[in-house]
């Protein structure tokens, strides 16, 4: 057997195609596990023990269990409650949701780190309670989370993978399949841990990045 990458790039509009597809259930499952964590982060610290209950137990078992059983749970499982889902819609939301049980505790860590002297002290000068939110313990917040945050992305980037167990056309499917067709099994797992590679380092330095410029503009401001 030798390395033959010419088997490769013989298929690279159909590697493009899967690759198109991870980052776009990628990026739409972040930013839906960005939203609803917040939501969910914002609702267990403001809205008491009858909602701040039921929620961390959610959070728990979403935290508790792989993802990859989540996702066999949503796709094989959600017939048997009559959730009838196509490979890729499923993906998605198993990505959303699994991904907003961490985004919501890494949330909750930045609310709880917020200086409480700076609440008193909005509180003090009349601000009410959205307010000191929105001006005080966001922008105090984001600053803080955007680096677990980013850590979490690069985790859910590597996860998406597991799609492929449930047949949605995403990068690793699509490389796999064509190193089963072709007898190349290594050139496959070798370009898929390059691409990986590549995606996970480029989010890394996006994310010092806008941590970089969040810093700056925080302190100028300040």
């Amino acid at each position: 057997m030798m390395f033959d990458p010419q088997v490769i790039i013989e298929k690279l509009p159909e590697i493009g195609s899967g690759l198109f597809v991870t980052i776009i259930l990628w990026a739409a499952g972040m930013i839906g596990g960005v939203a609803l964590g917040f939501v969910v982060a914002t609702l267990r610290r403001f809205c008491g023990p009858a909602v701040n209950l039921p929620l961390g137990f959610v959070v728990e078992v979403l935290r508790g269990t792989p993802f990859l059983i989540q996702i066999f749970l949503l796709y094989y499982g959600g017939p048997f409650v009559g959730l009838m889902l196509d490979p890729t819609p499923c993906g998605l939301i198993g990505l959303t949701v699994y991904s907003a049980a961490y985004y919501s505790e890494i949330f909750r860590a930045g609310f709880a780190a917020v200086p409480p002297g700076h609440v008193e002290a909005a509180e003090c000068l009349g601000l009410t309670r959205m307010q000191i939110i929105r001006r005080i313990q966001i922008p105090e917040m984001a600053l803080i989370v955007l680096p677990p945050a980013v850590n979490l992305s690069v985790i859910l980037l590597k996860e998406s993978a597991v799609l492929s167990i449930i047949t949605v056309p995403e990068l690793t499917a699509t490389v796999s399949a064509i190193g089963s067709q072709q007898y190349a099994f290594l050139e496959a797992i070798f370009l898929l841990a390059v691409i990986y590679w590549v995606l996970v380092e480029a989010t890394d330095r996006l994310g010092r990045l806008a941590e970089h410029r969040l810093a700056r503009l925080r302190f100028s401001k300040a």
